[in-house]
């Protein structure tokens, strides 16, 4: 991963970051409260030894002294110096109890032994450092007696009496926090990195890129209300996926310019990704641009341009494959435009074979030579195989991807579905992009977004005037089948 990877994991991931970052921090705040707290109290003692009168015999004195400081350390947590104090204290803990909450340390080339005594009770903190000390140094003397007059050379004086200390040294509320809180970043982070390494949906163009090295043309804004205006060419030519629409229609325009045909199949990996409210939408673009288009239905198998485009689907595509009528009698003009709809028509059983026959190659010659441009809304590759064989004998196939739905296998099974039958990739429609978040539709790249093109009154009158042209299409269709 790059860092702007990392960065755009943290803007999208941030939620989850932060609610850990704050469980991290709640923990130590509850750790910390449930903490009985504990009080420190320290004793100092010197240790020193007697006898010598030249520098050499107190030079070795204090090399002895040295040597033996450490080992007067360790006695202080052994029951010979803790027993005499339970026994003058009156408290009710055994030596081993006692001991773990002693600790004796003595510095480096230093005659000093530090005694520090760690309770709940602050009082009894300092009383047990002092005793403590004061209990050593009985207990040192008695073990170096070692002259006639019963006199030791080692004297230990207690220098440093224990305070009784005013405020806790633990839990150490800032540190534990500060813990809390580093401990539960790391946590968020690097379960948002997880998750975004788990995560194998298309979210972005680079996603895309990572899959094929064919271009990007076009990128369509999400639109909750998709459903209910899927051509939001004309019911809202102000939004930015209309404005994405006639972008992708411009960069059509550049795809491909040596090839004689502009013959397009629109296409996805899976079902609900968009392809046919690209296609219809697309085509209506390249109509109000006053180019002659003709949009084919070639889904065979569940047809939705009829119902897109509110038109009659009774007869269509397969009665020409069929041979059984012109294409004359079954295209349909849609809107004020150039812009002509052919529909699927009725179903067939083979749908594969149809869409392959040489009856396809040449009805697609009379598209092509009828036409500026021909869009056929084809099925989705992974489930069938009619998208590829159409791809063949067109000019290239725009494979439609919707973002945060399809994952990057099903985009390398369907590249790889064209690429096996010889098809042209011509590109790639990124369709659901959000307008907001890390992976936010790019203006920039895509479109232009709000302030541009026609008014919304005059895009709602232009598709009334639509929707009333194609309902007197309609009845005069219904009123001449009824006579006949």
């Amino acid at each position: 991963m790059e860092l702007r990877d990392y960065i755009r994991i943290l803007r999208k991931r941030w939620v989850l970051i932060a609610l850990l970052t704050l469980i991290g921090l709640g923990a130590a705040a509850g750790y910390s409260i449930l903490q009985t707290p504990k009080f420190t109290s320290s004793a100092k003692v010197f240790v020193s030894t007697s006898g010598g009168e030249t520098v050499g015999e107190l030079a070795q004195g204090n090399t002895f002294t040295q040597q033996r400081v450490k080992t007067y350390a360790s006695l202080a947590t052994t029951p010979i110096v803790l027993l005499p104090v339970i026994a003058d204290l009156g408290i009710d803990r055994s030596s081993e109890s006692l001991a773990r909450n002693v600790t004796a340390s003595a510095p480096l080339n230093e005659t000093l032994i530090e005694i520090t005594v760690v309770d709940d009770d602050p009082a009894l903190a300092a009383e047990l450092a002092t005793e403590i000390s004061e209990s050593l140094t009985n207990v040192v003397e008695t073990i170096e007696k070692t002259n006639s007059e019963g006199a030791s050379p080692v004297r230990l004086t207690l220098v440093q009496h224990a305070s009784v200390p005013q405020s806790p040294t633990s839990p150490n509320v800032p540190l534990n926090l500060a813990l809390g809180t580093l401990v539960g970043l790391a946590l968020g982070i690097g379960l948002a990195v997880l998750l975004e390494t788990l995560d194998t949906r298309i979210r972005n163009e680079r996603d895309v890129e990572l899959v094929s090295d064919r271009p990007i043309i076009g990128g369509i804004a999400y639109d909750a209300k998709a459903g209910e205006r899927p051509l939001i060419v004309h019911v809202d030519p102000r939004s930015p996926r209309a404005e994405s629409f006639r972008t992708l229609r411009t960069n059509l325009q550049f795809l491909d310019v040596g090839h004689p045909s502009r013959a397009f199949v629109v296409t996805s990996s899976i079902e609900s990704e968009g392809k046919s409210t690209t296609a219809a939408n697309l085509a209506i673009a390249l109509g109000d641009a006053g180019a002659r288009v003709l949009l084919v239905d070639a889904d065979l198998r569940r047809p939705k341009v009829d119902q897109y485009m509110g038109i009659e689907g009774g007869a269509g595509l397969t009665d020409l494959l069929i041979g059984r009528a012109e294409l004359q009698d079954v295209v349909q003009k849609w809107g004020r435009g150039q812009l002509y709809v052919l529909p699927a028509g009725r179903i067939p059983p083979n749908p594969s074979e149809l869409l392959g026959s040489a009856a396809m190659v040449r009805l697609l010659e009379e598209f092509s030579g009828a036409f500026d441009v021909v869009l056929f809304d084809a099925p989705p590759l992974l489930p069938v195989t009619d998208a590829a064989i159409l791809s063949r004998v067109v000019a290239g196939a725009i494979v439609v991807v919707a973002a945060g739905r399809t994952h990057k296998n099903q985009l390398k099974g369907a590249v790889g579905a064209l690429e096996n039958v010889g098809a042209t990739i011509s590109g790639f429609v990124l369709t659901m992009m959000p307008t907001k978040g890390p992976d936010a539709y790019g203006y920039g790249r895509y479109g232009y977004g709000y302030g541009y093109g026609y008014g919304v009154e005059e895009g709602e009158k232009a598709e009334k005037a639509d929707k009333a042209e194609r309902a007197a299409k309609k009845a005069k269709k219904d009123a001449k089948t009824s006579a006949s």
